[in-house]
């Protein structure tokens, strides 16, 4: 009897220091559990590094935010052109008191067109083969005023003495509003037909000479267009400013007088 109770508290014993031990590997994560446990430590800790490494991206972020505020904030004071630097803080706010200038009539017939706000383009009218087209584009915030027409001349790229230039024929009998008023954005079209009956011209002219407006400007602001090969010229015929090339054609055609 005695050796049975013995086995039975040695039996005990081992179950006891079994449990023990199983507890003490628990607690020590030696088990698949206790890795498992830990993954998510170092997720944590992955997270932390990922959260901390997410703030130069912010910061990149803000940048960026803070750079496109900065173009967005030029081009507003681009457009309000000529209105001080405080329309660079305006935003979008301040935008419609800033963007574009006078447009109306009115405002360009009392302000002449000025050279540093103008775009002045010759090139050959498309199925003549002696007409070009004079345009003349405003490229300024407000409506200016341009003559009835530009002061044009025909003459040599080379010649030294200009006094025996050709002048065009401009149409006569002009009256009502006392300049061509031109929008910002918009072009003056103005035609010339260097040789309207398509007869034996002279040959030696080489060169188109512009003024946009005869009236205001001084001659040094003259444009000087070179012309192709092979040009004729006789008897040249210029129309008025007008906002189509089919209506500056109709002017031209009308012209009958020296300017």
């Amino acid at each position: 009897m005695r050796t049975i109770h013995t086995r039975k508290r040695t039996a005990a014993v081992s179950a006891a220091v079994t449990a023990v031990l199983a507890l003490a590997l628990t607690a020590c994560g030696g088990d698949g559990s206790g890795t498992k446990s830990a993954g998510p430590a170092n997720n944590s800790a992955k997270s932390a590094t990922s959260a901390d490494g997410s703030k130069p991206a912010d910061a990149a972020g803000t940048t960026d935010t803070a750079t496109t505020g900065g173009s967005a904030k030029t081009v507003t004071s681009n457009t309000g052109t000529g209105t001080g630097t405080g329309s660079s803080k305006g935003g979008t706010a301040k935008t419609g008191t800033t963007t574009g200038g006078n447009t109306s009539d009115s405002y360009a017939y009392k302000h002449p067109c000025k050279s540093e706000d103008l775009s002045v383009r010759v090139y050959a009218r498309e199925g003549s083969a002696t007409q070009h087209v004079i345009e003349v584009n405003n490229t300024g915030a407000n409506a200016c005023g341009l003559s009835y027409f530009p002061r044009v001349s025909l003459g040599s790229a080379s010649a030294k003495d200009h006094s025996g230039d050709i002048t065009p024929l401009v149409p006569s009998g002009l009256g009502g509003a006392p300049a061509y008023p031109v929008k910002p954005k918009n072009a003056a079209i103005a035609v010339i037909d260097l040789n309207p009956s398509g007869g034996n011209g002279v040959t030696w002219i080489n060169e188109l000479n512009v003024l946009a407006d005869g009236d205001h400007m001084p001659n040094a602001e003259q444009l000087n267009f070179p012309l192709g090969p092979d040009v004729k010229v006789l008897d040249p015929k210029l129309g008025l400013y007008r906002s189509t090339i089919a209506d500056a054609v109709s002017s031209m055609q009308q012209a009958d007088s020296k300017s």
